[in-house]
This record gives structure tokens, sequence and C-alpha cells, in this order.
């Protein structure tokens, strides 16, 4: 058997950063452990997202298990891949999807199927000697601006803030390292204006690291973050230090049934919404702004993405990092970039080709973690593969995060004078 062909598949249930089952692969080259992945896993999902096999049980973990998931990794996928070489990712994960047989990968579970692509491109990268990023993308040199989410409302956290995010973008930065020191220090002025007028308890942080304060609506978060950041010294506006953005989640508030967005006990209908959102983009530079409309809305996004010139409108529910979702957004205008969540269409190979769809049809690329993470580092090196330019992975305040963020100082470091940090031209790097 050649040195590179996969002679063992290994898989076991483990727990990510909110204590639910999620599912770790182990790819063996020639008796050796070269590959190994975990599988990430959100709350807050989109419709149209691959199917997370869980075991149903609900006297296991209230039915979260993920047994079923891993004996499908043990089982048919280690019989389909094992003598298959691990350098042929795309044949790798062909093979898996037609192995599973449905739309959705509910057979063998995308959970399944994931964890085995994944670990395959670490072991591609361990049999050829070189650090994963590298082996993806040869060129890859761009360290990406990262989307600090410093308030965390929606499926994140329990307050009242429907949005689920409320983000700075330090684009102002000369490195990574430097745009890590920003947000570290905003966070810090952060905290004491949280301090003084909620209490102590109200620096509790959500899912991906950001305060779960007691602030409601969309201008008082925007407004806490503008005087955090100046008070930290940094300048606010495209061309300077910082820009905004959100993660409106907006499915999530939306009633489908009476056409209406509830906000802050609103309730708007589409064109009332673009115009909050207009007036918002008025008063605070918006470099970045997620799913702002329901999942389904391609011409809602389109108009919104016209009225907003200056603004990134990212596809998360949207588009899914699924290829046909985002022709037909291509096709409407809607939006200028797509969210890239490996496990929401379920095998790298898939997730890639859906970022280069993007690329060739002037879309950005915002590489994203999910709220239930791992310490696994692998989206760091995913961005960079990408040349992504941006990257969502949560405050620096946790292990889960924390690995992602210096992963990517490690990268830093490792390209050295070829590296580029996207900084104002995160939507496409230079």
């Amino acid at each position: 058997m050649p040195l590179s062909t996969v002679s063992d598949v290994r898989a076991r249930e483990i727990l990510d950063c909110r204590g639910w089952p999620t599912v770790q692969v182990d790819i063996y080259v020639d008796g050796q452990l070269q590959g190994r992945a975990d599988v990430p896993a959100g709350r807050s999902t989109g419709l149209h997202e691959a199917c997370v096999l869980t075991d149903g049980d609900p006297k296991r973990y209230r039915g979260l298990g993920v047994r079923n998931a891993v004996a499908n990794v043990e089982g048919p996928i280690r019989e389909a891949i094992v003598g298959l070489d691990v350098t042929e990712q795309r044949k790798i994960d062909s093979e898996l999807i037609k192995l599973d047989g449905t739309p959705n990968k509910g057979n063998l579970g995308a959970n399944a199927i994931l964890g085995a692509s994944l670990a395959i491109a670490r072991a591609g990268a361990a049999t050829a000697n070189l650090p994963l990023y590298r082996y993806l993308n040869p060129f890859g040199h761009v360290l990406p601006v990262p989307l600090m989410n410093f308030l965390n409302g929606g499926k994140l956290t329990a307050n009242e803030l429907e949005i689920q995010e409320f983000i700075l973008m330090p684009i102002g930065a000369e490195s990574y390292g430097h745009a890590l020191q920003i947000t570290t220090e905003i966070n810090e002025e952060l905290r004491e204006l949280v301090v003084a007028k909620y209490g102590i308890l109200a620096t509790n942080t959500g899912d991906e690291g950001g305060f779960a304060t007691p602030m409601k609506g969309i201008w008082e978060p925007l407004e806490f973050l503008q005087k955090a950041a100046e008070r930290a010294g940094y300048k606010i506006g495209f061309g300077e230090d910082i820009v905004f953005g959100l993660d409106c989640a907006s499915s999530h508030w939306h009633d489908k049934d009476a056409g209406l967005y509830t906000l802050d006990g609103v309730s708007y209908e589409r064109d009332a919404l673009i115009d909050l959102y207009k007036q918002v983009a008025a008063k605070f530079p918006l470099g970045s702004v997620e799913d702002p409309l329901d999942e389904e809305d391609f011409d809602g996004f389109a108009a919104l993405t016209q009225e907003l010139p200056q603004t990134q409108i990212v596809g998360d529910d949207l588009f899914v990092t699924n290829v046909e979702r985002l022709r037909i957004g291509v096709e409407h205008k809607a939006a200028n970039a797509m969210l890239f969540k490996v496990n929401q269409i379920g095998s790298l190979s898939e997730a890639f080709d859906a970022a280069e769809f993007a690329y060739r049809h002037g879309y950005g690329v915002q590489v994203s973690e999910r709220s239930g993470e791992t310490e696994d580092a692998l989206i760091s090196d995913l961005v960079v593969a990408l040349n992504g330019g941006q990257i969502k992975t949560g405050m620096p305040v946790r292990g889960e995060r924390t690995a992602k963020h210096n992963r990517l100082l490690q990268i830093e470091e490792e390209l050295g004078s070829t590296a580029i940090f996207a900084g104002h031209h995160f939507r496409q790097p230079r």
C-alpha cells in the first residue's frame, strides 16, 4: 500500500464548547495517525443547511448524541475510503457524497461526512509535510480582518437583543496581531462601560464570547461600541481604524405568515426595515451586515445591496455555503458576499466550490466558525488558503475562540514578509 493511502478511519463522540456532543474523526496513513478534525455545530441554523445526524434518544444528551454518526464514520465511510490516496481530496469527497445519496446528507449525516473530509485534508497536509493552508493553496498569503462580535444577542445568549451580533472590524490595523490588540483594548473599555451602567453580571458572555447585556434594540449597542472605541483612542469610519458590523440573523425574528419583522417591540415590513438599516448606516459606518432579511428573500437582499453600496451585505442562511443557492443570489444580484461555513454544506470540496463561485462573480467570502466550536483551529488555515480577507471566529476570551486567533498569529509569523493583512480591502483583498 502506498504511503499516502488511508489505512484506517476512527471516530468518537466529543463535546463542543456548549457541552453538546459532536464528531471527531481520525485518519491513519500506513498505520500512523496523520489527520484529526472536529466538526463544529450551529445553534442559529438555516433551513437549507445539510443534515446534522443526531441519535434522537431523549434519555441521552436530550437526543443530541452523535453515536450513529460516529458509527457511520467507522462503518460505511471507513469501508469506502480505506485504500484511497489522502491527497485526492475531491475524489474522496465525491465518493462520500455518492455513498450518502441524499441532497442534504441525511443518510450518513453531514457531521460524519465533514469530519472525514476535514481529517483527510489534514492527513494530506501531513503526508506532504506542509501546513494545511499551504497544502490547500501554496499561494495563500492574506491574513483576514477579524469581525469581533463584542455584544451577543439572538440565539447566542439569553437576553432581549434580537440582533445576534454587534461587531467591530479593525480595518485600519497593520497586521493580524495588531487587529487583536485593537479589539482587546476596545473590549476592556466596553467592559467598564457595561459594568458602570448594568453591573458586573452584564459582562457574562454569550456563545461566541461577546457580552450578554440587558441592552435592547439596535441603537444602544452601537452607541456603546462607538463610545468604547473612542475611549480606546481609535477613529471610526471608512478609511479609519474601525467600522461596524452586524449579524442580524433576521429569519429568527421574522414572522413569515404576517410578513413582518419585530425588532424591540416594533413591527417592520421589509421596506421599512431596509429604511431602518439605511438610517443606521448614515450614523454608524457599516462595513458588513449579515442576514439582514429573511433567508428566502433574494429580492429584498438585492434591494438592500443597491441601497447600501458601501456596505458588504453577507448571505449566511441565504446561501448556506451552497453553490446552487449562491447561483440564485448572483442572478438576483442579492448580497455581495457569502458566509463560508464548512458544516453548512458538509464537505471541504463543496465549500471550496462555493467560495470559488463567489469569487468569480465578485462576491466576498467571509469565513466563519459556528457557535458550537471546539479547540480545533482548522478554519484559520482555511481562511488563509482561500485568501478570504475576513474571518468571524468570536471574541478572544475562551479556548475554542483563542485557538483560532492564535493559529492565525502563527501563520502570520510563518508567512513573514509575504503576508498581507486584508485591512480596508477585506471583501476583495489585494
